[in-house]
This record gives C-alpha cells, sequence and structure tokens, in this order.
C-alpha cells in the first residue's frame, strides 16, 4: 500500500472549525466522487483537536505549531497509483480536487509526500 501524506495548514481567513467543517462537508465528499477515477483505494482525515494539552505537548519538545490536519490518501500499489493515471478523465478529476483546496488549504505551507506505513504496535 503507498500512501501519500498531506499535512494541512488553514488559509488564515478560516478559523479551525470553519477550516475542518469545509474540508469534511465540500472536499471529503469531492474527492469520494472523483477516487475510483484516481486509484484512490482509502482516504482518511485526521481533524487536529483543539485542546491546551497540545500546547504543553508542544512545548515539552520545543516543537513547531500544529497542523490543522492530515490528509491520509491511500493507493494499492504504485502500479495502481500510475494505472490510474492513465485513466479518463484523471487530469480533470485531480484540477477539481486542487481548485477546491485552494479555498481552504494554505498550500505553500502544507507538505505532501508518498510513503509506506511501517506498522509497530496494532
Amino acid at each position: 500500500m503507498i500512501k501519500l501524506t498531506f499535512c494541512l495548514h488553514r488559509l488564515p481567513h478560516l478559523s479551525r472549525d470553519e477550516f475542518q467543517t469545509y474540508w469534511r462537508e465540500n472536499h471529503a465528499p469531492l474527492v469520494a466522487k472523483h477516487a475510483k477515477t484516481l486509484g484512490i483505494a482509502r482516504y482518511v482525515q485526521v481533524h487536529a483537536l483543539t485542546h491546551d494539552f497540545n500546547g504543553v505537548m508542544r512545548d515539552s519538545r520545543d516543537a513547531p505549531d500544529m497542523y490543522d490536519g492530515i490528509a491520509e490518501i491511500y493507493f494499492e500499489s504504485w502500479d495502481a497509483l500510475f494505472e490510474a493515471g492513465q485513466n479518463e478523465g484523471n487530469a480533470e478529476a485531480g484540477a477539481a480536487l486542487l481548485e477546491d483546496e485552494r479555498k481552504f488549504i494554505d498550500l505553500p505551507r502544507s507538505p505532501l509526500w508518498f510513503n509506506e506505513e511501517h506498522v509497530i504496535i496494532g
């Protein structure tokens, strides 16, 4: 399984609640609509919680500010990902997702990369 991890910072004019609501209620259905065309096998949204303990954890490690959320997009394999790239409508689907992302994600501050998991516990 290949995973695309996307660590999200919201646009400055959005509150965390506005960002997460838009992401869950508007963007998630768009991803679901295009999942087959893009070869997406699984899509998970990890929403950051607003809690004072986050600051305690960050301060104890001199960590940077937290993300507003993390998107995890899974593909069955590299081959499946590349095959999906040949699907009719793939470019349009990807463009639709990017256009929507620009409405709520601060893209220059939101890193993303492909990876594979190595489960240690669980």
